[in-house]
């Protein structure tokens, strides 16, 4: 069942002229309302305009770019980095350019993104399939395969282990989408790139959305610096408009109202895991701001909806799929909130 709303959603939404709790979306620093991330946002419009006219290589450059692809390669730890002006356009360029260093081996559930036309993306259990994919590449030779996969599933609330690479004997590329996790895991935000095994055999290449965490459309490439200049030659990146300069400011100025954010999402998250602990359908094993219901069908959705909780509820990718049903936390969300979620679940529940 759609819901059609006329205002943004924070941690509230309105609709069908009531006023529900929003457990839904990604815009997990709640950035998208914030009063002095919009400041920062009215800053940047009225220094640099709506857009800057230019291609990526043209003979005029704004240094803006610059800077901000020098800091998101130092927030992710990595040598360089690049901007796009989507997570998408940046996802499709980070794969392009990794299926010309091999053949490509797909993890299971592998995001649309990363995808390019014809791409075999295996079914399975993830950790099986790493296992098996580092014992495979042992018995190959060097940069024969590039291994692709998301680093967070935010559809059942997990963080995948990459620790097994840290068994790799041979060179490989390994293409990690982390749209989902940066500004959210690391202590500073920095994403799966902190938790990643150290190999001088696994060549990370990093993709990200900013619009999830950041609340900011447009997209990053980092990795190491060969990598990121093959990257900039790329047509997907040279003939292609570049990320909203004001986007670019915001989030340079931002680090502060980022952190903040970020503590009162653990604390919610932390919070929650206190108050639904007694539910046994509510498992929550990782430090993510998602606790996925095991209960597939339209029934708890709809129950939450009567007592105006709105909940993510819906399949994904396929439509015609399970439906997956999440409690979605934000920044946004107060200890009343959380006590109210959680009291609707219990009483759900315990009357089924």
């Amino acid at each position: 069942m759609v819901k059609i709303t006329d205002s943004m959603p924070g941690r509230t939404v309105v609709c069908d002229g009531r006023e529900m709790l929003f457990f839904s979306g990604f815009s997990y620093l709640g950035m998208h309302t914030s009063p002095v991330f919009r400041q920062l946002l009215a800053e940047g419009q009225e220094r640099f305009g709506s857009v800057y006219p230019s291609s990526r290589i043209g003979n005029l450059q704004l240094r803006l770019y610059e800077e901000l692809e020098h800091a998101l390669a130092v927030h992710t730890g990595q040598q360089a980095a690049a901007c796009f002006s989507s997570g998408y356009l940046s996802a499709q360029a980070a794969v392009t350019y990794a299926v010309t260093r091999g053949t490509p081996l797909y993890a299971p559930g592998a995001h649309p993104a990363l995808r390019y036309p014809g791409a075999a993306v295996t079914s399975g259990n993830w950790e099986a399939w790493l296992d098996t994919t580092v014992d495979m590449l042992n018995r190959e030779p060097d940069h024969t395969y590039v291994l692709i996969s998301d680093a967070v599933d935010p559809l059942r609330g997990e963080v995948h282990d990459f620790s097994a690479l840290a068994r790799l004997e041979r060179k490989a590329l390994v293409l990690i989408d982390d749209s989902h996790g940066i500004g959210v895991l690391g202590a500073r935000g920095e994403g799966i790139s902190g938790m990643l095994p150290a190999s001088e055999n696994a060549h990370y290449l990093i993709t990200a959305s900013l619009a999830k965490a950041y609340s900011l459309e447009g997209g990053l490439v980092a990795g190491h610096a060969a990598d990121i200049a093959a990257i900039r030659r790329l047509p997907l990146f040279t003939a292609s408009t570049p990320i909203i300069p004001a986007n670019a400011y915001a989030w340079l100025k931002a680090e502060h109202a980022f952190s903040e954010a970020r503590k009162l999402l653990r604390g919610n998250i932390t919070a929650l895991e206190r108050l639904t602990g007694p539910i046994d359908e509510l498992p929550h094993p990782y430090e993510l701001p998602m606790f996925v219901l095991e209960d597939p069908s339209e029934a708890v959705y709809s129950w939450l909806l009567s007592r105006d909780s709105l909940i993510s509820s819906f399949a994904y990718p396929d439509p015609q799929g399970d439906r997956i049903n999440r409690i979605i936390l934000s920044a946004l969300h107060t200890p009343d909130d959380l006590e109210m979620i959680a009291a609707q679940l219990v009483q759900y529940y315990s009357h089924t």
